[in-house]
């Protein structure tokens, strides 16, 4: 992948919980997460790492939004080809999109950073943070999310309480349904919503198919990509509805999905 067929910003991309997002890449070219879920819509991520750094500089970030028609945008979306909290300069890059695009900001993050100080205080710049929350064991954890070595379900949940606590702005979670919850999941879900009270949960499953070779075009949703790619069996849309009724009826938090 070429530098000049790289571009840090992309969309705007419509989605079905945000309206036409555009999105903004802090991390570039080479694929970056602390997960490797099995369902990621980027493919197998090519470098696994908790470390933070600036993958993609500010101001190359500023340059790509000189572009931008911002008529055409509801909200700036951080995420693109792996984890944005990763990216020493978030904090950088969200004041740009403040001054630049004047538009509500949204940053989608896997939670593995959110006990870090320095990344609470970077995040408090964003508009609303949308936390993936797929698992709250180790076994499902390993399984589902593939995390950097030595990560466990407590610290993962630890870090996405102590953020919860010091966050000002829209907090949402996002859980990844990949097959039908047993009572006891349900239970320890709704627990957990309730000591979080976010905002807004939204229920997903994979909705394309995953590459087996790295694609920008994995950053979107638009589809067009005619990259290899393995399938995923889906829970059914009545399985997302019956469960998204249980998890409101047991919290009264607003809970949305989509059938796939």
């Amino acid at each position: 992948m070429t530098p000049q067929a790289f571009s840090t910003v992309y969309g705007p991309v419509r989605s079905w919980r945000y309206g036409r997002s555009l999105g903004i890449d802090p991390i570039g070219t080479v694929s970056t997460c602390s997960f490797n879920c099995v369902y990621c819509q980027l493919g197998c991520i090519e470098h696994l790492t908790p470390t933070r750094s600036v993958y993609v500089s500010t101001a190359r970030i500023v340059d790509d939004l000189r572009a931008v028609d911002r008529e055409g945008v509801d909200i700036v979306t951080l995420s693109g080809s792996g984890e944005p909290t990763l990216a020493l300069n978030v904090g950088e890059i969200l004041q740009a999109v403040r001054d630049r695009i004047g538009r509500p900001s949204l940053v989608l993050t896997n939670g593995t950073l959110l006990g870090d100080a320095a990344v609470i205080q970077d995040l408090a710049a964003a508009d609303r943070v949308a936390v993936k929350l797929d698992a709250w064991t180790d076994g499902a954890l390993r399984r589902i999310n593939r995390p950097v070595a030595g990560l466990t379900a407590a610290d993962l949940w630890a870090g996405i309480c102590r953020f919860r606590q010091a966050y000002p702005g829209q907090f949402e979670l996002q859980t990844m349904v990949l097959r039908p919850w047993s009572a006891q999941q349900q239970a320890d879900y709704i627990a957990k919503l309730q000591h979080l009270q976010p905002t807004v949960v939204y229920l997903n499953t994979p909705s394309r198919p995953k590459p087996r070779e790295r694609s920008l075009a994995g950053r979107g949703n638009e589809g067009g990509d005619r990259t290899p790619a393995q399938h995923f069996h889906c829970v059914d849309g009545e399985t997302l509805a019956a469960l998204a009724e249980t998890l409101t009826t047991a919290t009264q938090i607003p809970v949305r999905w989509k059938s796939p």
